[in-house]
């Protein structure tokens, strides 16, 4: 492989993604395709503007003309990052997610059948599965039974990727990911959205009894076992990531404060969301036996080093609290 198109490039998890890339595979040119929506921002790769091997490209996933000038310059492998992923705006809006988590794909994957890219990665989420009651782990062969207008076309997407492997013999594979947490998260998701409301001695609104449970993982162990996924994934394989760090969202929450030094009285509980599933939990072992990989960050020290990094970086996301 030699030249990666990373889609989504400019957001959370893809811009670290990005970042890996050029530290540790020089050998790779990364092309960073990117719409630029409310959760993409130049400011989050600002640093990596100018490196030789790293070319940003602003557009869209769902312009299949757009995609097609692309593919036609050479494209050895794809890792599709892009996607709207936030719960709450796919019940407000859910045609946004149709087009981009669906159509998006499809345009994706077209182009590469067509141009005959050697692999295709699939970004996916957990939150295709559905819920867990109080025990057990998604695997891989858990059903698909998602809840959300935004899980359900993040498992359209992954349905057409497998369709392509199987009809048209592409080289395909799908990650399934815990939730995230790290550097360069938009302030809309939850870690983010405690930490600027709680620096601010505002209120911290917390869907329901704030018991749901969600698996942590550390945006850097996730993208480690994407680019081992990308390098040495078995064809047609869906691979799950997660760390075995559950927490509740109310636990979160409260340590988050106490590690700012802020007050448990700052919680208020709201009226829950529609469909909110009640519990995430991943089985990895597939990736850890199959590819040797395995996460390095324990969530108390990841979380700490995150919370250090958003007191330390307050010019990146306090502009961006005016995009929400």
């Amino acid at each position: 492989m030699n030249t990666i198109l990373v889609t989504g490039g400019a957001g959370f998890i893809a811009s670290n993604f990005v970042r890996l890339l050029l530290q540790e595979r020089p050998q790779y040119k990364v092309i960073n395709l990117d719409k630029l929506t409310y959760a993409g921002n130049l400011s989050t790769i600002a640093d990596i503007e100018n490196n030789p091997n790293h070319q940003f490209v602003h557009g869209d996933i769902a312009d299949p003309s757009l995609i097609d000038s692309l593919f036609s310059q050479g494209i050895d492998a794809v890792v599709n990052f892009a996607a709207e992923s936030h719960v709450d705006r796919s019940i407000s809006d859910p045609g946004v997610f149709i087009r981009s988590n669906i159509q998006g794909v499809h345009n994706l994957l077209e182009a590469a059948r067509r141009h005959g890219t050697k692999r295709f990665l699939q970004i996916s989420t957990d939150e295709v599965y559905g819920e867990l009651g109080e025990e057990g782990f998604f695997t891989e062969q858990t059903p698909i039974a998602p809840s959300s207008p935004y899980s359900s076309s993040k498992a359209s997407g992954d349905l057409l990727v497998q369709a392509w492997h199987h009809t048209y013999g592409m080289h395909t594979s799908i990650t399934r990911c815990s939730n995230n947490y790290g550097p360069y998260q938009f302030p809309e998701k939850l870690i983010p959205v405690i930490l600027s409301k709680a620096l601010n001695d505002e209120s911290l609104p917390i869907y329901g009894d704030g018991s749901n449970i969600r698996d942590w993982i550390h945006v850097f162990d996730h993208n480690r076992a994407a680019l081992a996924v990308l390098e040495n994934g078995k064809s047609g394989r869906v691979y799950n990531i997660g760390s075995s760090s559950e927490k509740s969202n109310l636990t979160l929450v409260k340590l988050l404060l106490d590690i700012l030094g802020k007050p448990h009285s700052l919680i208020s509980f709201v009226k829950d969301r529609p469909g909110h599933d009640w519990r995430y939990a991943i089985d990895s072992s597939r990736i850890q036996t199959e590819l040797g990989w395995s996460p390095a960050f324990s969530f108390e020290e990841g979380i700490r080093q995150t919370v250090q990094w958003y007191l330390d970086h307050k010019t990146w996301w306090q502009p961006l609290l005016e995009k929400k």
